[in-house]
């Protein structure tokens, strides 16, 4: 008899991870396919990182590594934190993953019980309501429209926390919208979380270096909650580094050690080569991450003016309205989704994106532009022509 746990019937299938084996698919038949629906940067990883992967390889670092990281890596870690950030930890507060979406899940496994509560702004990253559901907690969606930059505000935040509230998640620069909280806007959530000592936060900020603002904020630069916020960070997004698989959290003790516990049980250390890479990419020269986040800029300024769309300060995502598409139709083909509406682009425009359902915000769709500009220009020609015959 075929029958899966109940705990995975309770899972919804990654809706970006689908699009882009859909894009692949036509590709692979030999259609010209955009793909926009990945949130990958199209660089190549920097050579000195490289460079540090081949070496360790020479010196044999091929073999199980400690559960939460090289030592010596999770020092570049806290290096790191108080160069770029101002922040003060000690290595016991650093653990290491593969990737920050296992950190991500680390500790939400690691915090939530069953019934628990997990506050998630909407439109989020399609993955975080997922990994609650794993971990038998309930997903509370707070609503971030277009018309608030798809931010909350202090006022939605103490609405939204009941006595079984316990993390609210957190992602500046956002993924799927690009929206960056302040450091202002950070500190007016925090006086809400300061009244309700159960919530920790969890501060997804892997989008950190691609900022258009001139800074980053992190909650944890607030003395009086740092205590419960979890940091997740990696190098896939700031060093080209998606397949290298690195994560890390930074948080109170008594958080990683459950962290370390749950993973070496399930994963054990991440790639001892990839550890080396990473540390390589912390500790070595930084202008490659400006380099690409001035690339991803001008992307940003170009994707813009072509959509005549909200204006992103962070990240590589164009997050639109297509509501207004909805009901349209080409020959028998009716648009009633933002999903339907991708699938359309894809299909007849050949230009892969994600629908907004699947990110909790139906009426919009995301495009990633990390691309080339060659791309963008043509990616926008095509689904103007593609739209335009619906009616």
């Amino acid at each position: 008899m075929e029958s899966l746990s109940e705990r995975l019937n309770r899972l919804a299938p990654s809706a970006t991870l689908a699009m882009s084996q859909k894009s692949s698919e036509l590709k692979a038949q030999g259609v010209d396919v955009i793909n926009m629906s990945v949130g990958e940067p199209d660089f190549n990883t920097p050579d000195h990182i490289k460079a540090a992967a081949i070496k360790a390889v020479e010196e044999n670092y091929t073999r199980y590594s400690p559960v939460p990281g090289y030592p010596s890596l999770k020092e570049a870690i806290v290096g790191k934190l108080k160069r770029e950030n101002g922040l003060d930890y000690k290595p016991s507060q650093i653990l290491t993953s593969n990737g920050a979406k296992q950190s991500v899940c680390n500790a939400i496994m690691a915090l939530i019980n069953a019934g628990d509560e997990v506050i998630i702004p909407a439109p989020y990253w399609v993955s975080y309501p997922q990994m609650v559901l794993l971990a038998e907690g309930t997903p509370v969606y707070i609503d971030a429209p277009i018309e608030q930059d798809f931010k909350i505000t202090p006022e939605q935040l103490e609405a939204a926390i009941t006595p079984r509230t316990r993390a609210l998640i957190l992602c500046s620069p956002s993924n799927p919208t690009g929206s960056v909280y302040t450091r202002e806007e950070l500190e007016g959530l925090k006086n809400v979380l300061l009244r309700h000592e159960q919530v920790i936060v969890l501060a997804d900020e892997i989008y950190e270096h691609i900022n258009y603002t001139g800074r980053h904020a992190s909650m944890a630069e607030f003395e009086d909650i740092r205590e419960r916020v979890v940091i997740i960070n990696g190098v896939s997004k700031a060093y080209a580094m998606t397949g290298w698989r690195i994560g890390f959290i930074a948080a109170p003790e008594w958080i990683v050690k459950g962290c370390n516990k749950l993973q070496g049980q399930y994963t054990s250390g991440p790639c001892s080569v990839s550890q080396k890479a990473a540390e390589a990419a912390w500790n070595g020269p930084q202008d490659c991450v400006e380099e690409m986040r001035q690339a991803f800029e001008r992307r940003k300024n170009l994707i813009v003016s072509l959509a005549q769309v909200n204006d992103p300060q962070g990240a590589f995502y164009l997050f639109p309205k297509c509501s207004s598409y909805f009901g349209k139709k080409d020959g028998d083909r009716v648009i009633n989704t933002s999903t339907d509406l991708a699938m359309y682009l894809l299909e007849v425009g050949h230009v892969a994106t994600v629908g907004g359902d699947a990110f909790g915000s139906p009426e919009c769709f995301r495009m990633s532009y990390a691309t080339s500009d060659e791309n963008i220009v043509e990616a926008m020609r095509r689904i103007k022509e593609t739209l335009a015959r619906l009616k």
